[in-house]
């Protein structure tokens, strides 16, 4: 090399920046070429429920947000909240936002399931270790007049206070918006905007998007995507493990792909997990 040649340390630098930028593209690329199911293309609903393990399935809540946001930001996605439910004691019962970008769908798709963490608790006075489960549902935003029609008078609509964690931005008006579709029970909730007009919207929205996955669970028995899949937030039914003490592995259970750097899958370096994932299933469908 050039830079090598003339002892160029500095022109050295940037070009190893540029093969490695050069690299990470190529495998987005590739990656890319395996997103080609429908809505793989759209934007996402995220969401995070805590499991079997009280407060320390909510604080893996926050744990798994907290991966998911960091993978967001270095994806160049933006995230707005929808709806979260603190913790009694600690971190996150409950939260959902609204991931918006190209092929986030088709990413976070691989992610949908329940997800284990074992480690010394730091909630517990005598360090004795626990076991945490939080489930995680991911929906494509569907587009306004697309496929998925809603009849208005199979409705339930609430209203109430909208609130955020610890009492704060507390709203006087009952703007928070909660959907219960009475056919199927299914219940979507928003409260992250400023009217009751907006949070119906988006609350809409995304009931299309768990209509549509229904449909789709139809369609394909054998994937049977969200729902059934996830089953019981608890034992024997994760889809990845997450160990912390007394070894550090993270190991998804469907594909077999591992890795013992357990601080840079929780710093959101997820990428090769969702790749992994995306040519299992391709071999599963074919």
């Amino acid at each position: 090399m050039l830079a090598e040649e003339e002892q160029d340390e500095q022109a050295e630098a940037e070009v190893i920046k540029d093969m490695k930028s050069f690299t990470q593209k190529l495998e987005k690329f590739e990656l890319r070429t395996m997103l080609g199911e429908p809505h793989d293309h759209c934007s996402a609903y995220l969401s995070i429920y805590a499991g079997a393990g009280g407060t320390e399935s909510c604080d893996w809540v926050s744990m798994l947000f907290r991966m998911y946001s960091r993978w967001i930001e270095r994806s160049g996605y933006t995230l707005s909240l929808i709806d979260v439910l603190p913790g009694e004691e600690a971190g996150i019962k409950r939260i959902t936002a609204l991931i918006k970008g190209d092929y986030v769908y088709g990413y976070l798709k691989s992610e949908i399931g329940v997800h284990r963490l074992v480690r010394i608790s730091p909630f517990d006075a005598n360090a004795r270790r626990h076991t945490s489960f939080a489930a995680v549902d991911v929906l494509p935003e569907i587009e306004e007049e697309e496929e998925i029609e809603i009849n208005e008078n199979e409705l339930r609509v609430d209203t109430y206070r909208a609130s955020g964690a610890g009492g704060q931005h507390v709203n006087k008006t009952s703007s928070a918006v909660r959907i219960t579709h009475i056919p199927t029970g299914i219940v979507v909730q928003c409260q992250s905007e400023r009217s009751q007009h907006q949070n119906r919207r988006m609350a809409l929205s995304m009931l299309k998007a768990k209509m549509y996955q229904i449909k789709e669970k139809e369609r394909e028995k054998e994937l049977s995507a969200a729902y059934d899949e996830k089953g019981e937030i608890a034992w024997g039914h994760q889809i990845r493990s997450y160990v912390l003490q007394p070894y550090s592995l993270v190991k998804d259970l469907r594909t077999d792909k591992e890795t013992g750097n357990t601080q840079a899958v929780l710093d959101g370096e997820i990428d090769e997990f969702m790749e992994a994932y995306l040519k299992w299933r391709l071999i599963k469908t074919h």
